[in-house]
C-alpha cells in the first residue's frame, strides 16, 4: 500500500509539473504575440482584429479602438494621427497618402489623399537659367512642399465609415503628444543623424533639438504638436486647413520662400477613386489607381509572371529572379511614361491591365541573356519618392479591412517644421518630373506625365492593397520604400501565394529590386545565393547589394478564420491582435 501511494504522488507530481510547463509555454507564447513577432518566421495570430503598424505606440493605439469597439476606419484614423507623433520621419499632419478599404461585406474603395502643387507652382520652378534641374530646392526647405493631405484624407475616411466619435479617434494621438513617447533605439540614431539639418532649416526652433545626443528610452513631449491636435480634434479639417494652423503654415511659407497659400489649404479636397482591380492565380486583387502607379504597375507585375510556374521553380531560383526582373525592367519603364494624376492627364489604364498587354511586352525576353534597359522604353499604348514612407494594415472583428500607405516622401520631408504647429512639411514636389527625363531622388525617371503643375497631385509608387480568396478577406499589404514599394508588396504576394511562406516569413523574406533605370539589380545581403547571383552575372545582369528593401506590414486571413501578422523586423515595426 506504501509503495502504491509514493506512485500515485509521483504521478500527481508529474502531472502538476507538467501542466504548469505547459500554462508558462502558453504564457510564453501570448506575450511574444503581444510583442509583435513570434519567432523569426512564424506569425502572430488572433481572432477579433489586428494592427500592424510601424511603431509599437501606433499599434497600441489602433487595437485599443478596435477593442472600445471601433472599426478598421477608425482604428486607421486613430494609428495615422498616432504617428504623427510618435514617427515623424514618415508618420505626417503634413503629407499625404492613399488607403484602399474593403468591408466585411465586400464593398471596396480607394482614397486619395496624396499632397498637391500649390497653385503658384510651375512647369520650370526648379530649373536654372540654363534648363537644368536645381535638385535641392525640390527636396529640402519650404519650396519643397506640397499642398498637405493628410488631415481631410482622414477626416473624409471617418465621415464616410467611422463608427466612433471624431473625437475619440483623435484623443490618443493628443495624450501622447502631451505625456510624450518613448524613443526606440533606431529612432534616436536617426534623429541624431538629422540633427544638422534639422537646425540648417529650422532657425529659432527647437523641434527634436537638445543639447545632448538623443538616446534609447528618451521622452518625448510635443505641447505645440498637441496644440494643433487639439484644434484638429475639436474643429476637424477647419482645425487644420483654416484658422491658426493654416496661419502658421503660411507664416512658415512667408518666412523661408515656400508657396502654400491660405488658399491652397482651404481647397484642398481627398478624392474618392474607383481602386484598380484584377485577378492572380485565382485571387481578387484590389488596389490604388493613379495618381498612384503602385495599382497599375502591381497588377502588369501579377499578369506578366502568371502564366509561368513559379511554385515549381522555386523562391528565389535563378529562373524566378530573372523573370521577375525582366517584368520590372518593362513595368517601370511604362511606369516613367504613360502614369500620373488622372485629373490632368489621360491614363491608358485599361490598355495596361489587358493581359494580352504583358503577355506582349515580355515578347523580346531570352532566357540566355538580360534585356538592357537602353532597348526598352514604354510600351506603345493604342488611343526618389522615400524610403521612409509608412504603411499600416488593420482588419476589425467585423472583417473590414484597411490598407493605408502615408508620407512626407523624404525621410523628415523637407526637414522643416511649421513653427508653433510643431509637425514637418513634406519635399513631395521633387515626386514631380522636375524636369522629365531627369530621376527624382531615388533614381526614378519620369515623363510629361508628371510634369510640374498647379494643383495637380504628383505621381507616387504607394500600393496599399488588399487580396480576396473565393469571395472572402485575404490579405492587406502595403509598405514604404520609395521606388521598391511596388517590388516589395510584389514579391511579398508571391512569397505567400506561390511559395507557400506564412505572413511573417512573406514579410521578412530578403528582396531585389529593378526599375528600369538605373540598369542594376538591387538585392539585400543574402537575398540570393552565390550560384544564383554568378548565373545572373553570366547572362550580364549587373547585381548590386544593397540595404533593406521595403518594410511590409501585412495580414492574411487563414483558412481557419484567424489573423496572421506579418510585422517586418528590418523596424519597429509590431503587430498586436486581440
Amino acid at each position: 500500500m506504501k509503495r502504491f501511494t509514493e506512485i500515485l504522488n509521483t504521478l500527481k507530481f508529474n502531472f502538476i509539473t507538467r501542466s504548469i510547463t505547459a500554462v508558462i509555454a502558453i504564457a510564453t507564447l501570448v506575450t511574444s504575440c503581444v510583442g509583435g513577432q513570434l519567432g523569426k518566421n512564424n506569425s502572430v495570430e488572433f481572432k477579433n482584429g489586428m494592427v500592424v503598424s510601424a511603431h509599437p505606440e501606433a499599434s497600441r493605439v489602433g487595437l485599443n479602438i478596435l477593442k472600445s469597439g471601433g472599426n478598421a476606419v477608425d482604428a486607421a484614423v486613430a494609428v495615422q494621427f498616432a504617428l504623427a507623433v510618435v514617427y515623424p520621419n514618415a508618420g505626417n499632419l503634413g503629407g499625404g497618402g492613399f488607403l484602399v478599404y474593403r468591408s466585411s461585406t465586400g464593398e471596396i474603395s480607394s482614397l486619395d489623399f496624396r499632397e498637391k502643387a500649390p497653385a503658384a507652382a510651375s512647369r520650370n520652378m526648379y530649373l536654372d537659367s540654363a534648363g537644368n534641374a536645381i535638385t535641392d530646392k525640390s527636396l529640402y526647405g519650404p519650396l519643397a512642399a506640397g499642398v498637405p493631405g493628410s488631415v481631410d484624407g482622414m477626416v473624409k475616411a471617418h465621415q464616410k465609415y467611422g463608427r466612433l466619435s471624431w473625437a475619440r479617434v483623435v484623443q490618443p494621438a493628443l495624450d501622447l503628444a502631451l505625456n510624450g513617447y518613448k524613443l526606440t533605439e533606431n529612432q534616436a540614431r536617426e534623429l541624431n543623424g538629422n540633427r544638422a539639418d534639422f537646425l540648417k532649416y529650422n532657425p529659432g526652433k527647437e523641434y527634436y533639438i537638445q543639447a545632448e545626443q538623443w538616446k534609447a528610452g528618451d521622452l518625448v513631449k510635443q505641447p505645440d504638436l498637441a496644440n494643433t491636435l487639439s484644434l484638429i480634434r475639436d474643429k476637424g479639417r477647419d482645425g487644420f486647413y483654416d484658422g491658426p494652423v493654416a496661419a502658421l503654415i503660411e507664416a512658415e511659407m512667408k518666412a523661408g520662400g515656400g508657396m502654400i497659400s491660405a488658399n491652397d489649404l482651404r481647397s484642398y479636397q481627398a478624392v474618392w477613386r474607383k481602386p484598380v482591380t484584377g485577378t492572380y492565380r485565382g485571387y481578387k486583387v484590389i488596389t490604388m489607381p493613379p495618381p498612384s502607379s503602385g495599382g497599375i504597375a502591381l497588377m502588369q507585375l501579377l499578369k506578366s509572371v502568371e502564366p509561368y510556374p513559379l511554385s515549381r521553380w522555386g523562391f528565389n531560383a535563378d529562373s524566378t529572379v530573372q523573370l521577375i526582373v525582366e517584368s520590372e525592367r518593362r513595368v517601370y519603364a511604362d511606369r516613367a511614361t504613360h502614369l500620373g494624376d488622372p485629373d490632368f492627364y489621360s491614363v491608358p489604364q485599361q490598355a495596361l491591365l489587358e493581359s494580352s498587354y504583358s503577355r506582349l511586352r515580355l515578347e523580346n525576353f531570352n532566357w540566355s541573356r538580360a534585356t538592357l534597359s537602353s532597348d526598352i522604353q514604354a510600351g506603345k499604348i493604342n488611343g526618389k519618392e522615400s524610403e521612409e514612407t509608412t504603411h499600416f494594415s488593420i482588419v476589425d472583428r467585423d472583417g473590414n479591412a484597411a490598407s493605408v500607405t502615408t508620407t512626407l516622401n523624404g525621410s523628415y520631408g523637407s526637414k522643416v517644421f511649421v513653427k508653433g504647429a510643431g509637425f514637418l512639411l513634406n519635399n513631395e514636389m521633387d515626386d514631380f518630373s522636375v524636369k522629365p527625363g531627369t530621376p527624382n531622388m531615388y533614381g526614378l525617371v519620369g515623363g510629361e506625365a508628371n510634369s510640374v503643375q498647379p494643383g495637380k497631385r504628383m505621381l507616387s509608387s504607394m500600393t496599399p492593397t488588399i487580396l480576396e480568396k473565393d469571395g472572402d478577406l485575404f490579405m492587406i499589404v502595403g509598405t514604404p520604400g520609395g521606388s521598391t514599394i511596388i517590388t516589395s508588396v510584389f514579391q511579398t504576394i508571391l512569397n505567400v501565394v506561390d511559395f507557400d511562406k506564412s505572413m511573417q516569413a512573406a514579410v521578412n523574406a530578403k528582396k531585389f529590386h529593378h526599375q528600369w533605370l538605373p540598369d542594376e539589380v538591387f538585392v539585400e545581403k543574402g537575398a540570393l545565393d552565390s550560384l544564383v547571383a554568378l548565373r545572373l552575372q553570366e547572362k550580364g545582369y549587373k547585381i548590386t547589394e544593397r540595404g533593406p528593401i521595403g518594410r511590409v506590414d501585412a495580414i492574411l486571413k487563414t483558412k481557419w478564420g484567424y489573423y496572421q501578422g506579418g510585422a517586418d523586423s528590418r523596424g519597429d515595426d509590431t503587430a498586436l491582435g486581440w
